[in-house]
């Protein structure tokens, strides 16, 4: 029974299972089927658009190209027109060429004519020319060639002449023209320099505070002054002048130091051997570092470095030292301001110029040890410290006694004579201000023909008048060089003298 039931069962699985495919199959089929539907109603959907989109395409494509079409018909009618109208501007060119060339062929045969009727008229020219050459020569006797050769004389006589008188033009506008350049830059030098007054002396006299000093200063037996004479170098002259002691010595150096030293002896109060030398190896000191700092400051204030110390020492000796009252290191600075400044003005060296100007009086350091001029002593010292060759030069000549071989040279010499000379620089005694003045007469007097002769402008210029029955006026010129060579043979004078002749001539008549 079990068996029976299992069967059914098993029956019925299958009918069940055979009934749902068949269920399923058919629903498969329907589903199939709407979906081939649907697609054939997109497929033909899709055709239609794509038939639209055809026909819209290609009437968009048809419009184009008519457009297209239309746009070169314009241009070739465009083109056409302009070739029409570069045509017509190529055929009128071609016609007035045509004319410029008819043109050109009648001025050319008028050209022809012309030429052939100056050529005719030269013929006649040259045959009148040759009968008139043969009548003058029959009038003047001359040939050809003699009368060029008289007539070559002539001209090169009047173009001597001439030469002559253009050359004097010339020479005295140049002489013109350099005077007043030099005065500019002269001027232009010395104001752009604007230095203080320089004139000063050393000082060679120790007061005193009392009389009684004196006596301390000689010493028992005459001790202190022997050492202190011995130590220094230096004379003391201890005389009836009330108050004061003068020290006398070449060098300059070590009067200063003598004199440093005697004025703290003196405010020490404490003079015997032993004090003297300790205070003038104190005083000895204090001058050497006084030395190394005024030829420091120099050579700074001017822009000058690299300097030998012994070159730097040198200099600041010179600041004991004075020309005339003038101090001989304020000099040489105030010399190399001047020789860079007109260095400037002309385009020379200009470094060059204020080294020499600076270096130019060395030599006047030592020319109290050494014989021979300081200008020579000088190049001797800036040669063996190893200055250049130029620099040299300009120091050993600043006084005429080598060549010199530089502008920068001759520079130094001027800026020298311009430091030296100008107002106020230097002191000078009346005494000797008076015989210089009479001096500078006296050789200008000397001369035949000078009527007299006056010295002005404190000796710098002297004017001569001369009898005009004596010295015509080309002797004026010869006399003027004259007297000023022979001033600066005989005369001794810092900067220049300018020599003036005046000749005048008057004529005079009375009337009854």
């Amino acid at each position: 029974m079990f068996t029976g039931l299992w069967f059914v069962w098993l029956l019925l699985v299958l009918v069940g299972a055979g009934g749902g495919f068949a269920l399923g199959y058919l629903l498969k089929n329907r589903a199939i089927g709407q979906n081939v539907t649907q697609l054939q109603d997109e497929a033909r959907a899709l055709l239609s658009d794509a038939k639209t989109k055809t026909m819209e395409m290609e009437l968009e494509a048809r419009d184009r190209s008519q457009g297209i079409l239309l746009e070169a018909e314009n241009e070739v009618s465009r083109r056409m027109k302009e070739i029409g109208r570069q045509e017509t501007r190529l055929q009128e060119r071609r016609d007035n060429l045509d004319r410029r060339v008819d043109a050109l062929e009648v001025r050319d045969n008028r050209l022809k004519e012309r030429e052939q009727r100056l050529d005719a008229r030269q013929v006649e020219l040259d045959r009148a020319a040759q009968v008139q050459l043969a009548e003058l020569e029959r009038i003047s006797g001359l040939s050809q060639e003699q009368a060029k050769e008289e007539l070559l004389r002539e001209v090169e006589a009047e173009a001597r002449i001439d030469a002559a008188r253009i050359i004097r033009d010339i020479e005295v506008q140049a002489h013109e023209e350099a005077d007043e350049r030099a005065r500019e830059i002269v001027t232009i030098a010395i104001q752009r320099v604007a230095t203080d007054q320089v004139a000063e002396t050393t000082v060679s006299a120790v007061e005193l505070p009392n009389d009684e000093m004196k006596g301390r200063i000689i010493g028992r037996g005459g001790r202190n002054i022997r050492a202190l004479e011995g130590i220094t170098g230096v004379d003391l002259v201890i005389d009836d002048t009330p108050d004061t002691v003068v020290l006398s010595s070449f060098d300059p150096v070590r009067r200063e130091v003598a004199r440093v030293a005697l004025e703290r002896l003196i405010m020490d109060g404490r003079i015997h051997p032993g004090r003297i030398e300790k205070m003038v190896e104190k005083a000895q000191e204090e001058i050497d570092q006084t030395i190394r700092e005024k030829g420091e400051e120099a050579a700074l204030d001017l822009g000058i470095h690299g300097l030998p110390p012994e070159i730097i020492r040198l200099l600041g000796r010179l600041h004991y030292r004075t020309s005339y009252g003038q101090n001989v290191l304020k000099h040489s600075t105030e010399t190399a301001m001047l020789a860079s400044l007109i260095a400037a003005e002309l385009g020379a060296d200009v470094q060059q110029a204020k080294l020499a100007g600076l270096l130019h009086d060395l030599g006047k350091a030592v020319d109290h040890e050494v014989d021979g001029p300081h200008a020579l002593i000088g190049a001797e010292i800036a040669k063996r410290y190893g200055m250049p060759e130029s620099i040299v030069n300009a120091i050993g000549s600043h006084h005429g006694d080598i060549e010199q071989c530089s502008i920068e040279a001759m520079l130094i010499q001027v800026a020298d004579a311009i430091s030296a000379g100008r107002p106020g620089a230097r002191r000078e005694s009346l005494e000797s201000y008076i015989k210089r003045i009479r001096a500078l007469e006296q050789v200008a007097n000397s001369f035949e023909g000078v009527e007299s002769s006056y010295a002005i402008q404190a000796g710098r210029e002297i004017r001569i008048m001369v009898r005009p029955e004596e010295v015509d006026d080309l002797a004026s010129v010869r006399l003027s060089r004259d007297i000023a060579r022979k001033v600066e043979e005989s005369l001794q004078y810092p900067g220049r003298i300018k020599v003036t002749v005046i000749r005048e001539l008057r004529a005079t008549e009375y009337a009854q």
